[in-house]
């Protein structure tokens, strides 16, 4: 893979909370934010969501596959990612330099975010030598502040930037004092079906090489971004009313490639997998240190959390998922996948993972039992899937997944039965 040039119950709220991390329940309430994210800062509100637990979804101990549809996405489409209501999902495109905002309703692109590229310097992954490209290549997102911003990663950039999605307006950062230093990045939006265009710059938050995975915490006070280059995992305090709404306050340095991170907002902890080693490290989140290396397998890539605290964990490099006791780190229970499992998902009961498997283009769906993964499904998906996340109803799972070489998302229906 090169990245260069463009080509031309409470557990559908766990799910929400983390950016796909699947963190556990919402802690005590934290202090109001401060750059150093220790102290409290007068005259500005908590970092908190607001949005009220989802009512639980009927309960269901089956999924039955339906149909496949395809929907056109962007080149190099990297991630995508629902809103906590199910009805908008934010797709990266790495290739295209890129953000499309689906309606999950009408299947359709409705709003496009498009970064004026920069020259930069990028990575080709096949020979591990860096590249001329551009910076703006979007890697992975999440969303905070009741899905009112948007955080995401810009493989080339060395940073995140920060979209209010809520407000277009807001991006035009009225009011607000910005630092001669500051670095702006150049977004036009594109309103499709209609003449409509918009422009505004948003704030680039230095974090480090390589950004790939944000996770946050369930208040959204705190953002972690794992680098993958600097060796590094960057914990960034919120503040959403003044610019750049974001700061960077810690750095953890890690014993090599980091990528997956998992919030554990019960515990006061999150996990960070070392995809370049073969361990798992543990962050106190109270003062934001390494606690311990979890040992596991080689090459760990994603991570999740169910509501019982137990992580899961897809193997990349040997084709394998698990499930890992967090605090001793002992694998619990194992499964084989198709080639190359990237991204993992669990369903909103947490009964069931869905898996991407890059290089031999599967969706795969495994039912979680007590001690074991039992595969349900095996399915199609051409153009080396990579991101993948979730919106069910009472009757209905549908699995959005991204593919990579192909610019298109496939929709992967389910039925949902007792």
């Amino acid at each position: 893979m090169r990245i260069q040039t463009i080509p031309a119950m409470l557990c559908c709220y766990f799910a929400a909370l983390s950016c796909k991390s699947g963190s556990g329940r919402m802690p005590a309430a934290e202090p109001l934010w401060s750059d150093t994210g220790k102290g409290i800062v007068s005259g500005y509100a908590a970092a908190t969501d607001t949005i009220p637990a989802t009512l639980a979804l009927p309960s269901y101990n089956e999924l039955r596959y339906t149909k496949t549809e395809v929907v056109k996405a962007a080149p190099g489409t990297k991630s995508v990612l629902f809103n906590s209501t199910g009805t908008q999902l934010f797709a990266m495109n790495l290739e295209g330099m890129s953000i499309y905002q689906f309606d999950r309703n009408s299947r359709s692109v409705t709003r496009e975010f498009k970064f004026k590229p920069t020259r930069g310097t990028g990575w080709d992954y096949e020979t591990d030598k860096p590249i001329p490209s551009y910076e703006e290549k979007p890697v992975e997102a999440c969303l905070s502040h009741d899905d009112k911003w948007l955080w995401v990663s810009l493989h080339n950039a060395e940073g995140i930037v920060a979209i209010r999605v809520d407000s277009l307006s807001a991006n035009k950062h009225s009011g607000q004092v910005i630092a001669p230093r500051a670095v702006l990045k150049k977004i036009t939006v594109i309103e499709r079906g209609s003449t409509g265009r918009d422009s505004f710059q948003v704030p680039l938050i230095r974090t480090g090489k390589t950004p790939k995975v944000i996770a946050r915490t369930a208040s959204s006070s705190h953002l972690l971004v794992s680098n993958w280059h600097s060796y590094n995992v960057s914990v960034l305090s919120t503040h959403p009313e003044r610019f750049p709404y974001a700061t960077v306050i810690d750095t953890i340095p890690v014993p090599a490639i980091p990528r997956g991170i998992v919030v554990d907002d019960r515990n006061q902890r999150s996990f960070v997998a070392i995809m370049g080693g073969a361990s798992l490290m543990s962050v106190n989140n109270n003062v934001w240190m390494k606690e311990k290396d979890l040992t596991v397998a080689s090459n760990p890539r994603h991570l999740v959390i169910d509501s019982s605290g137990r992580l899961f964990v897809s193997y990349n490099r040997v084709g394998k998922i698990a499930c890992i006791d967090p605090n001793t780190g002992e694998t619990l229970f194992t499964a084989s996948t198709a080639a190359q499992p990237r991204t993992i998902i669990l369903s909103k009961n947490h009964r069931f993972l869905f898996v991407t498997c890059y290089s031999s283009d599967k969706l795969e769906v495994f039912r979680i039992n007590d001690d074991s993964f039992t595969r349900i499904a095996s399915l199609p998906c051409p153009g080396h899937p990579v991101g993948v996340d979730i919106y069910e109803n009472e009757s209905k799972l549908e699995a959005w997944v991204c593919s990579y070489t192909t610019g298109k998302i496939s929709v992967f229906n389910f039925e949902k039965t007792k």
